[in-house]
């Protein structure tokens, strides 16, 4: 779903460990990392979003994860004009995003990265907290610093 604005409705996710440590996955055949995130279906709720894209990219479930919260609002970032398709209709000028801060509560080897019809991703690792917002590609680092901000407090309370 993309707004009248043009921001594709979308969550991202941030999957936590015991340690505190976060899920950092390699999307499939690219030397790109991030957080899991994807698309809000038309009659689908953020929460729902997030499972399901938890799902599909991650193969873990509700049973697998504890959700900590998300974020109050909507957090946006642009696209830099070389990835605005603008043959399509509408025009996606960039994502707008609630995050959701989830904390792993099964084995690791409930990870099932091929769970989806087409993975997303093909590698993944735990990494520190602060790491992605420096890592992720360049126009997507403010919108990770400010997710890892607004949801730095729901982890600390979660790991003592």
């Amino acid at each position: 779903m993309i707004d009248c604005d043009g921001y594709r409705l979308n969550v991202g996710i941030i999957l936590s460990n015991d340690q505190g440590k976060v899920f950092w996955a390699r999307r499939v055949g690219q030397d790109a990392w991030q957080f899991p995130q994807g698309g809000i279906d038309k009659e689908e709720t953020p929460e729902q979003a997030m499972y399901r894209e938890l799902q599909e990219e991650t193969g873990l479930g509700p049973k697998d994860v504890q959700v900590l919260g998300c974020t109050e609002g909507w957090l946006r970032y642009r696209l830099p004009k070389r990835f605005v398709r603008r043959n399509q209709s509408p025009v996606c000028i960039g994502q707008k995003q609630i995050w959701f801060m989830l904390r792993m509560v099964s084995a690791e080897s409930s990870f099932n990265l091929a769970a989806g019809d087409k993975p997303e991703f093909d590698s993944w690792r735990w990494i520190d907290y602060w790491e992605p917002s420096k890592r992720v590609i360049f126009f997507k680092r403010k919108v990770y610093k400010l997710a890892l901000k607004e949801l730095e407090p729901l982890l600390e309370t979660s790991t003592g």
